[in-house]
């Protein structure tokens, strides 16, 4: 109950309220996919459509025997147009497929532009084949696409149908209409219509989604931001701006600290820029001191050129959001502190940048770990693990935690392996795999785990000069840079994730709330879930 009451009342908060919404940021909508929201306009001027309010309602996917069927708040949004909604919905030959929709102007003197979108079948549920919760995730979808084709028409607050779930609806729509555009002329910019929630009192649930989809915008903005505006001071500074007022500890250590701990493996990548490497030490307390907290570590390279192993001139400019790893976990961490879980959590974030010069490290160089391993460096273009180890041993020592997760985009081959359809996770606790599996298939950013076997380790720690080495031998790059880092976890429970595929640039099948050729903040939603599953554990039956 205490708890509960914590949570209700840290919602509720006018000093968090600013510090949450100061990091939504507005930027040009440039992608909306005219084949599934078309516009049916009422009046022959488009331009009488701008501004105002908007309206997305939910319609439900004709069945067999079974119209299609407008959700309980277009039923009744419908009694007050005397019916005229449900006669367009049929003209129009809606059939409630997901995604598909129009919108309606001129039908309601409050709401100038009606969106009615397909949520797909009614009562749909979990898919064990999918493993997806597709109740959820339509909801997303449909309330994504809604918002978005509102916003296009230049709609400045945009009320939107909570169709059974509030939560996974506010997380659509919010997603759906944000954009990166700090370095956009003013009178270029989109308006990011304010969100509201229509036909239903859970109001709770609501915040909760909006607090879950701007911690994601927040880790979007920071892997889009170009590398010359978002360095490893920048990114430091924009971690104190948005988890202290939330009452997170957060500790910036410079070179001479990091020196001063031998995290060698560290400077070993961050002494090719000229750019000082900054190590983040976060911490949120949200239950007994004593209790061990979980540690999380992110790879944090705010721009990976490959150093002297260059990387191709062409699509470069994506590695700038190589520090997708440590984006994520700082924005999981603003969103643990506004929802007060009941858990602590710890953070260990290495920040640098990887260019070639005359100090860069060169191909084979060895580096002596704190665990007194040696590492060999043998491909520099491949430095996460590099970077994560002496601060992940570093954070073990330090913390004693009861579970350690890393993060970062580590290597190309989980994305050659599963594309961007999951990011890919590899764990020495079956426990800890099935509660990242159930949180995927809730949050709708999945996770599938990759084999963790004796084959992988033996490829990158059976050598007679080293004991390590960053690259292996072979294919599977993912596997084997799992498999250097499970040989920095000497005996906790341990989870690693590699976002190569889903963190970075979005490409090729777009997730419809998400937005083509941006950074995508993922699996942002799905660590926020993890670490509620791990604070507030289901009871056995």
């Amino acid at each position: 109950e205490s708890s509960n009451m914590r949570g209700q009342l840290l919602l509720r908060s006018p000093i968090l309220a600013r510090c949450w919404h100061r990091f939504v940021v507005r930027a040009p909508m440039d992608h909306i996919r005219m084949d599934q929201v078309r516009l049916v306009a009422g009046c022959s001027a488009q331009e009488s459509q701008k501004g105002g309010k908007g309206i997305v309602l939910g319609l439900y996917e004709k069945e067999s025997g079974k119209g299609p069927r407008l959700t309980p708040a277009g039923e009744k949004f419908d009694d007050r147009t005397q019916g005229k909604l449900s006669e367009l919905v049929c003209e129009t030959k809606l059939t409630g497929r997901l995604g598909r929709g129009k919108v309606f102007s001129n039908l309601d003197p409050e709401f100038r532009s009606i969106c009615v979108v397909g949520v797909g079948l009614e009562g749909i549920a979990f898919n064990e084949l999918e493993m997806l919760d597709e109740g959820m995730e339509n909801v997303r979808v449909a309330a994504g696409i809604g918002a978005r084709s509102l916003q296009s028409i230049g709609s400045n607050e945009v009320h939107v149908d909570n169709m059974d779930y509030a939560e996974q609806a506010a997380e659509g729509a919010a997603l759906a209409i944000w954009r990166y555009e700090e370095n956009l002329s003013k009178k270029f910019r989109t308006i990011i219509p304010k969100l509201e929630l229509h036909g239903s009192p859970d109001y709770e649930s609501w915040t909760r989604g909006l607090f879950k989809a701007e911690a994601q915008n927040l880790a979007r903005r920071l892997c889009d931001a170009p590398a010359n505006c978002m360095t490893p001071t920048m990114v430091a500074q924009a971690a104190v701006d948005a988890l202290c007022p939330c009452g997170i500890t957060v500790e910036v250590r410079t070179m001479e600290w990091i020196e001063q701990q031998h995290l060698n493996s560290f400077l070993m990548i961050a002494k090719g820029s000229c750019e000082p490497p900054v190590l983040l030490e976060v911490a949120y307390c949200g239950t007994s001191p004593e209790d061990k907290p979980i540690l999380l570590v992110g790879q944090g390279i705010t721009f990976n050129s490959g150093g002297i192993n260059l990387r191709d001139c062409t699509g470069m400019d994506e590695y700038r959001g190589d520090l997708t790893g440590a984006a994520t976990i700082l924005a999981a961490m603003r969103a643990a502190a506004a929802l007060s879980l009941p858990v602590n959590i710890t953070a260990i974030l290495p920040l640098c940048e990887n260019l070639p010069s005359g100090m860069s490290c060169k191909p084979g160089d060895v580096v002596t770990l704190l665990n007194s391993k040696s590492m060999a460096v043998r491909n520099i273009s491949r430095t996460g693990v590099v970077v994560i180890a002496d601060p992940m041993l570093y954070g073990q020592t330090s913390y004693k935690p009861r579970l350690v997760v890393d993060l970062g985009s580590m290597c190309a081959g989980v994305k050659k392996a599963v594309g961007g359809g999951a990011t890919g996770i590899w764990s020495n606790s079956h426990y800890i795999w099935k509660q990242f599996q159930r949180a995927g298939s809730l949050t709708g950013d999945r996770l599938w785990r990759f084999p963790l076997w004796r084959y992988y380790k033996d490829r990158v720690a059976d050598h007679l000069s080293f004991d390590l080495v960053n690259d292996g031998d072979g294919y599977a790059s993912s596997c084997l840079a799992a498999a250097v880092l499970h040989e920095l976890v000497p005996c906790s429970d341990w989870a690693h994730l590699d976002t190569y595929g889903t963190g970075m640039l979005s490409t090729y099948g777009i997730v419809p709330y998400l937005t083509s050729g941006r950074m995508t903040g993922r699996p942002t939603r799905t660590l926020v879930q993890f670490l509620y599953q791990m604070a507030c554990p289901e009871q056995p039956k």
